[in-house]
């Protein structure tokens, strides 16, 4: 690195969350681990000799003045939302377009579509990229024709928001009863897919010169008890004390022969240039007992924390933390010298 790149002065953006937050535990978890993240980045790019900044996003016309005051080189994006709401995520990386201020990670279209996991499925079927059948309810449910069991979800969250240890649906009552429980609480269109038996994984993506799918991952449901559902429910993802967390580890690199890899990195691939990624990402997807693969849903901007699945895959890959990190930096300069 030479002496200019060290004098770049990096904000490492984060939502902060509000005084009264909209959201309800534990929802809130997802959301107030990005400080954890904030921390683990700020740490690598020390290492990487920068010398960056702390910058959480609570109230954007404050925050607005703040950042034409310090007019920072670079912006390492970590912002989820805003004030507690996911749906703006694309919107702050909206605003350091707007700003010109070059950035870390996926540009507000893709933040946008991925969010939209309605959208996102029909992208993936214009292009014939299998994912599970699904039905899409506003209301209470009158019509149904997928077959049993399903799982319902908010169509316009992340972080698993809303797909609970209970999330699996087996008959039509249960299903009317699960619906309009997440209609009440998150006010959005639910998105009822076809439940995938099998085994679930995740393929982290390094995007750009050239983007390359680092070594799969796979959540072990192998502790879970026979009645507990294969699922990666928000309990699993999120709190560390709860047993469904400690029973359903991320396995990387996942034993898979090397034909099943192969094909689980190209579908993510296909995915992700599909979205028009950017950066980094990850393809999450689950493969029957018959290894047809369904992808679920691309996320862009995943959490980059050193304990999280994405450090994991760079391990795997033999690719150091600090230096990922200062990879993104890269690549957002490289932007600005292109724009």
């Amino acid at each position: 690195m030479n002496d200019i790149q060290k004098k770049l002065g990096i904000l490492i953006a984060f939502n902060e969350l509000d005084d009264e937050p909209v959201m309800e535990e534990p929802d809130i978890i997802s959301e107030d681990a990005v400080r954890d993240e904030a921390h683990d980045v700020y740490e690598a790019l020390k290492k990487a000799g920068y010398s960056p900044r702390y910058f959480s996003v609570s109230n954007i016309w404050v925050d607005f003045e703040k950042i034409k005051k310090i007019n920072p080189d670079v912006i390492f994006n970590l912002c989820e939302g805003y004030r507690g709401k996911a749906k703006h995520e694309m919107h702050m990386a909206g605003l350091w377009e707007l700003l010109g201020i070059p950035y870390t990670g996926n540009n507000p279209l893709t933040l946008g579509i991925a969010q939209n996991k309605i959208l996102t499925k029909k992208l993936l079927e214009s292009k014939k990229i299998p994912t599970p059948p699904y039905q899409v309810f506003t209301k209470t449910p009158k019509n149904f024709y997928l077959d049993y069991p399903v799982i319902a979800k908010p169509a316009c969250e992340d972080a698993s928001l809303g797909i609970f240890s209970d999330a699996l649906i087996y008959d039509f009552d249960q299903l009317c009863e699960q619906v309009n429980k997440l209609l009440q609480k998150y006010k959005q269109p639910i998105l009822v897919e076809k439940f995938i038996d099998g085994r679930e994984f995740n393929i982290s993506i390094l995007g750009n010169s050239p983007s390359r799918a680092l070594p799969v991952s796979e959540i072990d449901f192998n502790n879970l008890e026979p009645h507990e559902p294969r699922i990666t429910s928000y309990e699993a993802k999120w709190i560390p004390s709860h047993p469904l967390y400690q029973k359903t580890p991320a396995v990387c690199p996942a034993m898979v022969d090397g034909e099943l890899e192969r094909r689980l990195q190209d579908i993510a691939m296909q995915v992700f240039l599909l979205l028009n990624g950017r950066d980094y990402g990850r393809v999450d997807v689950r493969v029957d007992y018959s290894e047809k693969i369904f992808v679920l849903e691309y996320n862009p901007n995943p959490d980059i924390s050193k304990n999280a699945g994405f450090a994991r895959a760079l391990q795997a890959a033999g690719i150091e933390y600090h230096e990922f990190i200062n990879h993104l930096i890269e690549e957002a300069m490289e932007r600005k010298k292109n724009d």
